[in-house]
């Protein structure tokens, strides 16, 4: 992640220059990687909903593809918003540590540092809100996409041993990160398999993020 004020404005103004929503500081989302399937009495904590065993990663993205944060031990079955809770870039985020906000989807909780999607927009205002958050957090769709498309093991599957695998994981993002700083390109593929995602029950904290995403809104669109 972006340390410096510096840092953290590019980082900012790439978000910006996408579409015009201001303060993004990253684009969050969980992916699943494929495992050979677990032993033992928590082989089941491993299945994801599509049935199978995985590593569910969570990932932060730049607007130039990077990955900055990277989270890559939870069992397949948790829920993409347990990981962020429990990640040490929460804290960070509580701590005020970085001048913008992360954007999710509707799987997180709506605070006043990710703010999430309007599940069911009601004005104008709203509807380009969502419109701007979906094209600026796509980032880290594609990210997929082209990391996978790099390093066909986080699309096929890993068949090495389970901590050894973590490591590989973080080790390709990486080499994904070097590859774009080296202006390796490789041409955009869809492959996000999170095509669903759990709504989250409302809590004091996503209503604290909900004033603060509607009154971003009513200033800035």
């Amino acid at each position: 992640m972006p340390q410096t004020d510096a840092e953290q404005n590019k980082v900012i103004a790439g978000f910006y220059a996408l579409c015009g929503f201001r303060q993004v500081i990253g684009a969050i989302d969980c992916t699943h990687v494929r495992i050979p399937k677990v032993g033992g009495d928590v082989a089941q904590y491993y299945i994801n909903r599509k049935g199978y065993s995985s590593i569910n990663v969570q990932v932060v993205s730049n607007a130039n593809l990077e990955i900055m944060d990277i989270v890559a031990h939870w069992r397949g079955s948790t829920h993409d918003s347990r990981i962020f809770n429990e990640c040490r870039l929460k804290q960070r985020f509580e701590r005020s540590e970085f001048k913008g906000r992360l954007l999710g989807d509707a799987g997180y909780a709506c605070t006043p540092f990710l703010f999430t999607p309007i599940l069911h927009p009601n004005t104008q205002k709203e509807e380009m809100y969502n419109r701007a958050h979906i094209w600026t957090r796509n980032t880290v769709e594609r990210r997929f996409g082209v990391w996978k498309q790099r390093f066909r093991s986080l699309q096929r599957g890993f068949t090495t041993k389970l901590n050894n695998t973590k490591l590989y994981i973080v080790a390709l993002a990486v080499l994904h990160n070097i590859a774009i700083h080296r202006k390796d390109l490789l041409e955009e593929q869809d492959n996000n398999i999170d095509d669903v995602v759990p709504v989250v029950q409302m809590t004091s904290s996503s209503l604290r993020g909900n004033s603060a995403r509607a009154a971003f809104i009513n200033e800035n669109f």
